[in-house]
């Protein structure tokens, strides 16, 4: 086995013991992961897209700090997704449930012209899959979910069953030091039948997007 399929297989047995845990312990750990790495004033600000779902039911606020220029986390951002430059989570436990993905080291040319309307999937056709919504270069980025089957973004006005609308939402705040705060935030609106399946994506959905910010951040100050 190469050295790079061990590091995958490391990465996904290290992912898999986390999320056994905190699905475990999610009702004493929630309060703390939903906000991992986030100011009290990071939580209750605004963000840009917030005006989109704005009385979620369940959500988060998660940050961390960058040693680099907005300028230079940015590319790494905008070429996330499926069949471009990955999700820069755990590779391995994607793949395991046929996500498909490929996690890229380098910046991709190609993949930088990312437009509002543009898709972002996070699998192939008939997964998970977001529109963007908004685009503020090197400042902010808003995804909006969208509907796997018609891929269009979802209506959030709450229905009785079977629905589900979410943001995913990107900022950065570039400080006088250097350094860049990468704040990512998630609003949710459901039916009360999809109550329990939210619940049990929330640890995983945590875990995967820590190992993403984590690896932004790695890759963002490889730059530098």
């Amino acid at each position: 086995m190469s050295d790079g399929r061990l590091k995958i297989l490391a990465e996904s047995v290290e992912g898999a013991v986390q999320i056994a845990g905190l699905l475990l312990f999610s009702p004493l750990l929630r309060a703390r992961y939903n906000r991992w790495g986030a100011t009290d004033a990071e939580v209750i600000r605004s963000l840009p897209g917030d005006e989109l779902i704005p009385h979620p039911i369940q959500g988060y606020t998660r940050a961390i700090t960058i040693r680099a220029r907005a300028a230079d986390l940015w590319p790494w951002l905008v070429q996330m997704g499926q069949g471009r430059g990955g999700l820069y989570s755990y590779e391995g436990l994607q793949n395991l449930v046929g996500c498909r993905i490929r996690n890229v080291e380098r910046i991709v040319p190609e993949f930088q012209d990312l437009k509002v309307g543009d898709l972002i999937h996070l699998g192939p056709k008939g997964y998970p899959c977001f529109r963007v919504w908004n685009i503020e270069p090197e400042r902010a980025l808003v995804l909006v979910a969208a509907d796997p089957k018609t891929e269009q973004a979802v209506d959030p006005t709450p229905k009785e069953k079977g629905f589900s609308a979410a943001t995913w939402q990107f900022f950065l705040e570039e400080r006088g030091d250097g350094t860049t705060r990468l704040i990512t935030r998630q609003r949710l609106v459901y039916s009360r039948d999809m109550a329990l399946m939210w619940r049990m994506v929330e640890p995983v959905d945590f875990v995967m997007g820590r190992k993403m910010m984590r690896n932004l951040k790695r890759l963002a100050e490889r730059r530098v």
